[in-house]
This record gives C-alpha cells, structure tokens and sequence, in this order.
C-alpha cells in the first residue's frame, strides 16, 4: 500500500507542490476552451435542481427566509467541494483532477462565445426570428421588439458582463480559495440567476442572494474591466468609460465590465431595454461610441477571450502564490 501511494503522489514528475492549483486550472480552462460545458450531468444543473427543491420548501415573502435559503444553498456547496478538496489532497495528481474538473464546470467561456456567435450569424442571415429566440439563451432581455443592431447590443453588453460573472470571477475564487472559492462563486452566481431578480415573488425573498453575488461578484468585475482595457484595440478609451460612466449602471459590477468594453470597442452600450415588459432606462455607456452593429458581436468574443486567457494566467498565478505559503505553513506546523 505504501509503495502504491507513492506512485500515485509521484505521478507528475517535478511537479512543484505549489503548482497543483497552477495546472488544474489551465487544464480545465482548455477543457471548457476544447469541449465546452459537460453535456450530461453537469453539477451545476444538479445543484439549480437541488437549489430549486429547496426553494419550494423555505419560500416566504420575507428577506430572512430567502438569507436561510441562500446560506444552505451556498454554503452547502463550499462544504461539499471543501470535502473532496480535503480528501483529493492525498494525491498531487488526484487533487489537481479535481481542480482541473471544478474549473471546466463553473467557467463558461465557449459556452458563451457559442450563444453569442449563433446570434450573430442569425443576424448576419438577416434572420432575425432566430436571434429573437436564440437571444433567450444568453441574457434576460425581451427580444420582441428588438430590431438587429438592438439585439447586438444586448449580445455585446452580455458578453461583457458574463465575461466577468461566467469566466473571471470563478477564476479570481479559485485562485483565493480553490475548489471551495469555484463552487462557492458558480453557487452564488446561479442563485442570483434563480431569485435575484425583482419579481414579485422573488422581490425580498431574492434580496440575500443578489447582495451576496454582488459581493462575489465585486473582485472579479474590477479585474475584468482591467483586462479588457489592458486587451482591447482602445486602452483609453476603456479606462475613460470606466471611469466615466461605470458608477452610472443600476449593478456595482456589470456596470465596470461594460463600459471597459464599450470604451475598448468604441461603441456605445446601455439606454432603454425591456426585460420581461419592465421597461427599464438605463445610462449610456461611452455615449462619444457608435452605435452597436452585428459585425461588433465578434469583436466583443475576441475581446472576451483575450480578457479570459489573461485572468488564467493571472489567478493561476495567484493561486501557485496560495498554494506555496499554505505548504510553507503546514511544513512549519510539523517542526
């Protein structure tokens, strides 16, 4: 049995201690990049399920309910990936699988570019039915009466913010807190997803989880934005709209996000939008941009790619930094 152990502890030859967290993650980021989300039995579907069940169970029109419900939920979760996270520590290998495997289920960058890239070749056939139903799958927007450079917006302003919500942010997590930070970001970010919006239902008893995404949300928005002005074809540009208007957006974090990249693309985001019949009149960002059109769509992935591959390296980064003073602390403990 010893000797088993050591073969699987020695499994990845010279592979630095501090490094594990470093390699999960770029392996799983190439495996969402290769093959994208899992398409059967993937955790997070499980968990908005689960999630979903328990709602029925806790709902009362009451904030204190919906914090009961976003504790459980949430902190189900980071229990839960702290367990295995715990147990895979046995195995360098082992625990870098399950990096790499947490890291391909809460980034949802090809995902991402996949929806926005089937709106825009919709569009681009002029068949602007599809993209109104297609649109659905991206983002909440009503896309009834959304012409086609209406609906580009909407597509470039989700890119933008989904940037940060579906790639950066799991990553900057993860890079603080390993697997737990990964399921703890993607459970938060899919509970505000379920009853953080401002439905009758959902008005108080969603108010927990919105408030918790927004603090999840809050590191990984200010590193998007920085990325994309770092990444993009107008450094200034973005860090003017930053600066500028992101204060001006209803959300403390899509706003930063979204004028970084409507600075860094020269185009001109927010306005009036509809969501679900609620009209809502949000403040331009980078009102000096044009106007969206189609061909922006793809500028927009191009810019989320960069801005994601940039974060990888960042957090991974990061997260070797993590890794190597926990070992050195662990390493003290036993002397």
């Amino acid at each position: 049995m010893r000797a088993d152990h050591t073969t699987t502890a020695t499994a990845l030859p010279d592979l630095p201690a501090a490094s594990g967290y470093a390699y999960g993650a770029v392996l799983g980021y190439l495996f969402d990049l290769i093959a994208g989300d899992p398409r059967r039995a993937h955790p997070v579907a499980a968990f908005g399920r689960a999630a979903t069940a328990l709602e029925r169970l806790l709902w009362r029109d009451h904030r204190g309910a919906g914090a009961l419900y976003t504790g459980v939920c949430a902190g189900g979760a980071v229990a839960a990936a702290a367990a295995l996270d715990r147990a895979a520590r046995r195995s360098p290998a082992v625990s870098v699988a399950l990096t790499a495997a947490a890291t391909w289920t809460v980034v949802g960058g090809s995902s991402l570019a996949r929806e926005a890239r089937a709106i825009a070749a919709a569009l681009e056939a002029g068949d602007l039915e599809a993209a109104r139903a297609r649109l659905p799958h991206l983002c909440g927007r009503d896309p009834r009466a959304l012409d086609a450079d209406g609906i580009a917006r909407a597509v470039v302003e989700s890119v933008a913010e989904n940037t940060s919500d579906a790639v950066v942010g799991a990553l900057v997590w993860g890079a603080a807190c390993g697997v737990p930070g990964l399921a703890g970001f993607r459970a938060v970010n899919t509970l505000d997803a379920m009853v953080g919006h401002r439905s009758p239902r959902h008005l108080r008893f969603g108010w927990a989880a919105a408030r918790l995404d927004d603090v999840a949300g809050w590191p990984g928005a200010r590193l998007s934005a920085l990325l994309a002005a770092l990444a993009g074809p107008d450094p200034r540009g973005a860090l003017r709209a930053w600066r500028a208007d992101a204060h001006r957006h209803p959300s403390p974090n899509a706003g930063r996000v979204e004028a970084a990249f409507a600075g860094a693309l020269g185009v001109r985001l927010g306005g009036t939008l509809s969501y679900g019949g609620r009209v809502e009149h949000r403040p331009v960002l980078n009102a000096s941009g044009r106007p969206v059109r189609v061909a922006d769509i793809e500028r927009a992935v191009r810019l989320s790619r960069r801005v994601g591959a940039l974060a990888l390296a960042v957090c991974a980064g990061a997260g070797a930094l993590r890794e190597q003073r926990r070992n050195g602390r662990s390493g003290r403990a036993a002397l």
